[in-house]
């Protein structure tokens, strides 16, 4: 498996796995794809620096450069162990982040406990409307639920008492950004100030519809650009030349 594996895309919430496998599905039919996966406990603190380690542990064991993915928080992870490894990516694709990259819907979660006199309930069911789009009132109690366990498996640095900005360092690794317009949590406008800091070979893409994840909702769009971004580059993972046919007959939404 070390030997073929050229992609790898990241995930350190378990509540908020279920929400990258249809793109992950996608992609898999033309790259040889893995996830890999951080999990904390609910006591245990927050460390970028440690997922950093553990996820180079890992990487080192396949002795090549590699494709890595991930959306917000795992994108952030990306970019920090793409800037502190660069030799050992091949080329970053992040989504849903903005040119601060810390930012994400934990902080905006946060943002809104600190200035609103209101119940922490509501702050979750707006929270949820932001980004799945259901109004649904049955939708709306799963996906609260299900955000007040994430929160709690957070790699996040955010905090209630406290919440962190980053600044953008060039990687040299190919980069491939991708956002949506309506997102509400990283904006169109936030997602096109990334465009002073691509270089030649970077890419920024959007979506129009959806909402933060929007890959759950349109993994075929999604993973159709991001692997023309790979040829692109010259990648050589498997399989991905026979898929730009079809994209390039395909209708695509911007």
């Amino acid at each position: 498996m070390f030997k073929s594996l050229d992609t790898l895309w990241l995930n350190t919430n378990p509540y908020l796995l279920r929400f990258n496998l249809p793109m992950v599905k996608y992609l898999s039919r033309h790259v040889n794809i893995a996830q890999w996966e951080y999990c904390q406990t609910a006591d245990e603190g927050t460390s970028l620096d440690i997922a950093i380690e553990l996820l180079d542990d890992y990487i080192s064991l396949l002795k090549k450069p590699i494709n890595l993915i991930g959306h917000s928080t795992c994108g952030l992870l990306g970019l920090l162990y793409a800037q502190k490894y660069p030799d050992k990516v091949k080329s970053l694709v992040i989504l849903g982040v903005g040119t601060n990259p810390a930012l994400d819907w934990i902080s905006y979660y946060y943002l809104l406990r600190t200035n609103f006199y209101c119940s922490k309930e509501r702050i979750l069911a707006r929270v949820a409307s932001y980004l799945f789009g259901y109004h649904n009132q049955y939708y709306q109690k799963a996906f609260m639920g299900l955000l007040e366990k994430a929160l709690l498996y957070s790699l996040s640095p955010h905090s209630l008492y406290q919440r962190h900005d980053l600044s953008i360092e060039q990687i040299t690794s190919p980069l491939m950004i991708c956002g949506c317009e309506k997102d509400k949590i990283i904006s169109g406008e936030e997602m096109r100030k990334w465009e002073k800091h691509l270089k030649p070979q970077d890419r920024l893409w959007q979506c129009d519809q959806t909402e933060h994840f929007f890959h759950y909702f349109q993994p075929t769009l999604v993973g159709q650009n991001i692997l023309d971004f790979w040829v692109s580059q010259g990648n050589d993972s498997t399989n991905i030349l026979p898929e730009m046919s079809k994209l390039n007959g395909a209708e695509k939404v911007f």
